[in-house]
């Protein structure tokens, strides 16, 4: 190991919250406003995913610090609705004295909120963190209780909440054309093209992640993924225009962008979007991530606000050549750092190491390949029951060090300029009990039979989100989580519209790059996942009459053989993972050590032979 480098992730515990002084203080602005209840969802204005530490509201006011989530806080009692990852996380983080968690699975915010206010009350929510759907969910509620929906000028969190951080202005640089795989003007081309086929005047593009693939420019306003903070306004013919958060714009992106649009503040956003909305204009705002105070502005100065899917989104999600060909190459050295960590586990591990320990040594290992700009996540280092808990972060407070007999889980991934990768393995510490064995193997057939999976044209994420489960559903089990979510080209690991799951009603197309992670998770004493991620490709099939499509597994790193009930995989699936073990060893093995390389090569030895 090197000289430890200055770290992309900490460790100290991100709770702020106080018990009931801060839900006591929001209600006091409750009372001053003549309102009832107010709505706190986890979101920015762009309804992001991850928000910079202004926007981490639901954070300081209950101390839960998952990436989704919402907090609804009336007058005599709150709650805070989660979805299955943090069933287990939310009660050890919230004050359950003053806050009720309530599983999504459960019930909904709506029919909570229908439940819970009385006749003639108001809820109030700031409209810059809720989509116009949202909105109307939350008024169909409001009214089922006889009650009525407030939008409010100003966040009343934002009101009490002392010392919160400055909004972020982040250095904003070019991507360049050759990782892009197109132009700027090639995409504002294709752009242009689908509004006019729409009959769409404006497009507000409201996404971050949209505004960093059009313009092909990357920022640092968040957190592990490289995102400036603003939006565009592009007409259907003519400049569009940029509005950044930040003013560090380096001189190479203004001299690229200046042909092609106008460069302004964040602060005139909202004139100049009001100023494109007169004679009706139909302005589309994306359904995803648009806030209602834009439909409402829209609306306000004569336009006609179309809420629909942003056209960019469906451009993005399916990777060029180039971007392809990079995220390969940023697979192939993210391998060798994991193969790298896993073979230094393997031998400090019985003598006892922490998680946050092997964060440390897993970032270590990617800068070593000289070319790292951040991790995609906060590494998940969950070691025996906290492995179970399904987005678990390591603080100090609950760091933990590696046991015999216990299973270890590690989630983790980087950002390089030219991919994002993300990638799950649960190894052994010690010697596995036969049920571990058996759970595992029954994850790892769910993860082969997404990997191998061949399917027609046209087909979703729920379509073969099944295939995932049912090794685990004859054993009576399941998991409570998608099996994939869609990942970015140095942008968002989590990235849509693609997902295998339930609620994954987009088609797979080729050049999508999505995530395969089944697992298991017996509560509070371990938990078990398998990720690779995977690139949908076409298929041909001899003799077949269908277009059909299939997966490329892009993630090269060995699974933990000694976890694996041969019996209970099956000679089928054996195959696949000996086929896949072959493929890790030959492509890595040149650029190894001599001592990892012989570890490789026993770790991905065919089931049938022993390891040494």
């Amino acid at each position: 190991m090197t000289t430890p480098l200055p770290r992309f992730q900490t460790f100290d515990d991100p709770s702020h919250a106080k018990g009931p002084e801060r839900i006591e203080a929001l209600r006091a602005a409750l009372r001053e406003i003549r309102a009832d209840g107010f709505v706190v969802p986890r979101a920015d204005e762009h309804q992001s995913e991850y928000v910079p530490a202004n926007a981490e509201r639901l954070a300081w006011l209950t101390g839960f610090t998952g990436s989704a989530g919402l907090a609804v806080v009336l007058a005599d009692e709150a709650a805070l609705f989660v979805d299955g990852r943090y069933t287990l996380q939310a009660p050890e983080q919230v004050d359950t004295g003053i806050i009720t968690v309530v599983p999504l699975a459960e019930t909904t915010p709506e029919a909570w909120l229908g439940a819970h206010l009385k006749p003639g009350q108001t809820l109030a929510y700031d409209p810059w963190l809720h989509t116009p759907d949202g909105v109307a969910r939350l008024e169909r509620a409001a009214i089922k209780a006889g009650a009525s929906l407030r939008a409010v000028p100003d966040n009343l969190v934002d009101a009490v909440w002392a010392g919160r951080p400055r909004p972020p202005a982040g250095r904003v640089a070019a991507h360049p054309d050759d990782l892009a795989g197109e132009t700027r003007s090639e995409k504002l081309g294709r752009i242009h093209a689908a509004l006019a086929e729409g009959g769409i005047d404006t497009l507000v593009i409201s996404d971050p992640h949209n505004l960093a693939w059009t313009f092909n420019l990357r920022g640092s306003d968040i957190a592990h993924t490289p995102l400036a903070l603003g939006y565009a306004l592009v007409p259907r013919e003519g400049r569009a225009t940029l509005y950044l958060t930040s003013p560090q714009i380096d001189a190479d992106l203004r001299a690229a962008l200046e042909p092609l649009a106008d460069l302004r503040p964040r602060s005139a956003f909202d004139a100049d979007l009001a100023g494109l909305c007169t004679g009706a204009a139909r302005v589309r705002i994306d359904a995803a991530t648009a806030a209602a105070a834009l439909k409402d502005r829209i609306e306000a100065a004569g336009g006609v606000a179309d809420v629909g899917a942003d056209p960019v989104t469906a451009m993005k999600a399916v990777k060029n050549p180039a971007e392809i060909a990079g995220t390969r190459a940023a697979h192939h050295r993210d391998g060798l750092a994991v193969t790298r960590f896993l073979a230094w586990l393997d031998r400090a591990a019985p003598e006892g190491v922490s998680e946050i320990a092997a964060v440390e040594a897993l970032e270590d290992f990617r800068k070593e390949g000289g070319l790292l700009r951040d991790v995609s996540f906060p590494t998940i280092s969950g070691s025996g029951p906290n492995g179970a808990i399904v987005h678990y972060r390591v603080t100090r407070a609950t760091d933990r060090t590696t046991q015999p007999g216990e299973l270890f889980l590690i989630d983790s991934g980087a950002q390089y300029a030219d991919g994002t990768t993300d990638i799950t393995r649960t190894v052994a510490i010690g010697t596995p009990t036969d049920a571990m064995r058996d759970r595992f193997t029954r994850v790892l057939k769910g993860h082969i039979a997404i990997a191998r999976a061949v399917f027609p044209e046209g087909t979703t994420g729920a379509q073969i989100d099944a295939f995932a489960r049912m090794s685990l559903w004859e054993a009576g089990l399941d998991y409570d989580h998608g099996t994939g979510h869609g990942v970015g080209a140095f942008l968002s690991v989590h990235e849509g519209p693609q997902r295998i799951a339930k609620t994954g009603t987009v088609a797979l197309k080729p050049g999508m790059i999505l995530s395969n992670e089944p697992g298991y998770y017996r509560s509070r004493a371990y938990g078990i996942r398998i990720e690779n991620l995977i690139l949908v490709e076409a298929r041909m099939i001899p003799g077949g009459d269908r277009t059909m499509l299939g997966f490329e597994t892009l993630t090269l790193a060995p699974i933990d053989r000694r976890l694996i009930d041969p019996a209970v995989l099956g000679a089928h699936d054996a195959a696949w993972l000996d086929a896949y073990h072959a493929r890790v060893r030959e492509a890595l093995s040149p650029d190894l050590d001599g001592p990892t390389r012989d570890w490789l090569e026993a770790a991905t030895r065919p089931l049938g032979e022993a390891t040494a």
